[in-house]
């Protein structure tokens, strides 16, 4: 029970995440318009690389070490004063380089990408990832719904106007600064002061270091499509791919949400010698999260095309086929979500996962440069799941020899034929419909329904787990 607490609790956490710019999405879009929007998009795709360097592997390394000591309070808090101090450090010298970059070379949006320094700032304070190797992710959820709720408030109150750009992008920095620094407080009572002299934060280096390597990596097939689509397409392309995505990711955060709750809870196993249980974990992950991102896939495609522009504005009926095509995304980051995040790498292979994400960006670079200067936009989300399949079975190719695969997709057929059923009457239903937010929740009822009916018909994997959960809960 407690590991699905923890999934409730960091699905909300990431869905609040996405949820703040999502909310607002529809004002932001019709007031800034997709060109400003665009200018918003690739200012941040530049910043998010220097704090990515700055930040290197912590969250994945600080989330596994502190995983690894979890039940040894003065060691775990010698790990985090030494994490967090090399932290302070290499995002001192990310901080430097960025603002020398800037300062030397940036003449049209100079203003833009100094306000976006805040990105930076605020990863250095970021301690969430000791709370999520803890498995205690109430804190970070509870703490940033209220500074959250206070950005979007204010978005709504300042940013009126295409001339008020600068507003929400500053407003957005100061929410992550401020979001971050209101996780402090709660580590008085968890972690204890620890002489600076056995701190050693240079020991944490290489081995963070090795992570950064598929962090950066991964992040390079998330922004670069951003980044070559602002160059090569125009700004008002990339501000529709980037609402688009944005809407993807929401629905992918539910998904995903699993790798972080898994990657202590699996680390922890394995520091105890748990083999068996670190792959039993791992069949029931995998077997969850292609139940859920099948239907939230194949569901999006189906109302895409009238939702995009009912809930962005007319101006962004090009991103209905944009969601289409980058949708099918959602399930196979679920799968290397389960294979990478949560067995390679809290099990310690590093090197298998790096090379599976290093492929992942080579071709979508690779996809990119073919198909933006093509299709623009919905080139650049074909290139999107393009990388992914690539991330996904490279992953699945990796753990042949110590998991059973037939293990991991024996019920996927079933979740298949219920997501195409649900496909096809939703589909059916958003043709025949007017979009407003009673129709959509009329459908999305209906999908579920629907879906779930064939699960229970096809007697799906998924429903095992669902009546042992509450027959469990029952004698609780």
């Amino acid at each position: 029970m407690r590991v699905i607490k923890n999934y409730l609790y960091n699905a909300g956490y990431q869905i609040l995440i996405m949820l703040a710019p999502i909310i607002t999405t529809p004002y932001v879009a019709r007031v800034l318009g997709a060109h400003e929007s665009g200018i918003n998009t690739y200012t941040n795709g530049w910043v998010t690389f220097f704090y990515l360097i700055g930040q290197m592997g912590i969250t994945l390394y600080g989330n596994r070490e502190v995983a690894y000591h979890r039940d040894n309070k003065h060691e775990r808090s010698r790990t985090f004063w030494g994490i967090e101090l090399m932290q302070l450090m290499t995002i001192t010298v990310a901080l430097i380089a960025y603002l020398s970059a800037v300062l030397l070379f940036s003449t049209t949006f100079k203003e833009y990408y100094l306000l976006q320094t805040l990105w930076i700032i605020a990863t250095g304070i970021d301690v969430s990832w000791y709370f999520m190797g803890m498995e205690d992710f109430k804190k970070t959820v509870v703490r940033n719904t209220l500074v959250k709720l206070i950005s979007i408030v204010m978005i709504f109150v300042f940013v009126r106007s295409r001339s008020d750009l600068w507003k929400y992008i500053l407003l957005l920095g100061a929410a992550q600064v401020g979001g971050n620094i209101t996780l402090w407080p709660y580590l008085r009572d968890s972690i204890e002061w620890v002489n600076p002299r056995e701190w050693h934060p240079f020991r944490h280096f290489y081995p963070s270091l090795l992570l950064f390597i598929p962090t950066i990596t991964t992040q390079i097939y998330l922004v670069v499509n951003k980044l070559m689509l602002g160059r090569i397409g125009q700004p008002t392309a990339l501000g529709q791919f980037d609402y688009s995505d944005k809407i993807v990711k929401l629905v992918l955060a539910i998904v995903t949400a699993t790798g972080t709750v898994m990657l202590p809870h699996v680390a922890n196993k394995f520091a105890n010698g748990d083999y068996q249980g670190v792959r039993e974990s791992l069949y029931k992950s995998f077997d969850f999260v292609s139940s859920i991102s099948v239907p939230m896939a194949l569901g999006l495609m189906a109302i895409s095309a009238k939702f995009a522009p009912w809930f962005l504005g007319k101006g962004y009926v090009e991103a209905g086929a944009i969601i289409f095509f980058e949708a099918p995304a959602i399930i196979f980051i679920a799968w290397s979500n389960v294979t990478g995040t949560q067995y390679l790498m809290p099990v310690n292979r590093v090197k298998e996962y790096t090379m599976s994400v290093t492929a992942g960006a080579v071709v979508n670079i690779i996809a990119n440069l073919f198909l933006i200067s093509k299709f623009s936009a919905e080139g650049a989300a074909v290139a999107t799941v393009i990388s992914e399949i690539t991330v996904s079975f490279a992953q699945l190719w990796m753990i042949r020899s110590t998991i059973k695969r037939r293990l991991l997709f024996k019920g996927i057929w079933k979740y298949l034929c219920s997501g195409m059923i649900m496909y096809i009457v939703v589909l059916r239903f958003n043709q025949i419909m007017n979009m407003n937010i009673v129709n959509l929740v009329v459908q999305v009822t209906i999908g579920i329904v629907v879906y779930v009916i064939c699960l229970i018909i096809l007697r799906a994997p998924i429903m095992s787990q669902a009546k042992e959960l509450f027959q469990k809960k029952y004698k609780e």
